[in-house]
């Protein structure tokens, strides 16, 4: 089955390129196909750090989703990931509306998860809401993160009333781990993605991290693969 996974949550700030980068990182160290979509036309961080595997989608014009649909059903052996910029998610909505895209994936067997990322604040948690009010049934999956590298108190998402919805609809929550934030700082400085952080050691070429900074990340890493794993995300084989 193709799979499509849409990372977003209208906010900015929150983290989406964040949980992108860790996602693709994760599909490519598992050695999975993976094609990836950067609706970020300013700086996107996927074409930046993941160049060999994105490709820019300018979400601008209504139809600029068609070709990934098309791109799913052609190649259903691989995954398709689309690091959705900030106030791109209403126009996704039109897209899926204006053609009936649920209709069709489910005809083709693609199966489409939205990952909403999301910090402690009261507009994440509304726009959650929205999220789980304009598609109220499973036919479009979805993953909510917690980034506690963007806040500590999520109380809030464990009201009864959204503890609900997520249980009707089989919606898992994960936690992406706060990264300690001078290694964090460091990656963004030294603009390197999550592989080059963890594996460039030789200061000659670059600006790299230190050895116990490389283990955070390894570490940090981990902890949320292993919930991916847990989500079945890439088949043993």
């Amino acid at each position: 089955m193709s799979k499509i996974h849409l990372v977003g949550g209208e906010k900015g700030g929150v983290g989406k390129s964040v949980v992108s980068r860790v996602l693709a990182q994760y599909f490519i160290d598992k050695q999975h196909p993976l094609r990836i979509y950067d609706t970020d036309m300013s700086h996107g961080a996927m074409m930046r750090h993941y160049e060999a595997f994105s490709t820019p989608l300018d979400l601008s014009d209504l139809e600029a989703m068609d070709p990934v649909i098309e791109q799913a059903a052609e190649n259903p052996e691989q995954t398709l990931l689309i690091d959705m910029a900030a106030q791109t998610t209403r126009p996704l909505y039109r897209w899926i509306d204006d053609a009936d895209v649920l209709d069709l994936a489910e005809e083709l067997g693609i199966e489409i998860t939205f990952w909403h990322v999301m910090d402690d604040g009261k507009d994440s948690l509304k726009l959650l809401k929205e999220l789980l009010g304009a598609y109220p049934t499973r036919r479009l999956n979805a993953v909510v993160v917690k980034n506690l590298g963007r806040g500590k108190d999520f109380s809030p998402l464990m009201t009864p009333e959204i503890q609900a919805k997520l249980s009707e609809r089989e919606v898992p929550v994960l936690a992406l781990p706060e990264l300690h934030g001078n290694a964090m700082r460091k990656i963004d400085r030294i603009d390197a993605s999550f592989w080059a952080a963890m594996n460039n050691k030789n200061p000659e070429i670059g600006p790299c991290l230190k050895l116990m900074e490389r283990q955070r990340v390894k570490s940090w890493l981990r902890r949320f693969y292993d919930q991916l794993d847990e989500l079945g995300m890439v088949e043993d084989t």
